[in-house]
């Protein structure tokens, strides 16, 4: 157990923000599902509301939760198979 006021405060602010972490990864994750169960259906309506919808979730963890690279790289490959779908 920490000794130090200065790391018992540590402490405390690294399980706050381990837990808006995991909150937000938990989101983004439930977004995302629902994006691959609409490409699943076969709908290209409901999957391109779906990923309509996941985007600001996916861009807003980029560089806290993903690499700024990753949450990109996930947005153009489900993108990409929805506009497979549809053609």
């Amino acid at each position: 157990m920490a000794h130090h006021k200065s790391a018992q405060e540590r402490i405390r602010r690294n399980a706050r923000r381990a837990a808006v972490n995991r909150d937000r990864r938990s989101r983004m994750r439930t977004f995302l599902r629902k994006v691959e169960e609409a490409i699943a259906g076969g709908d290209p309506k409901s999957a391109q509301a779906a990923l309509r919808a996941a985007q600001p979730e996916l861009m807003r963890s980029a560089g806290s939760i993903l690499h700024k690279n990753t949450a990109s790289r996930k947005m153009s490959r489900l993108s990409a198979r929805i506009k497979a779908m549809s053609a």
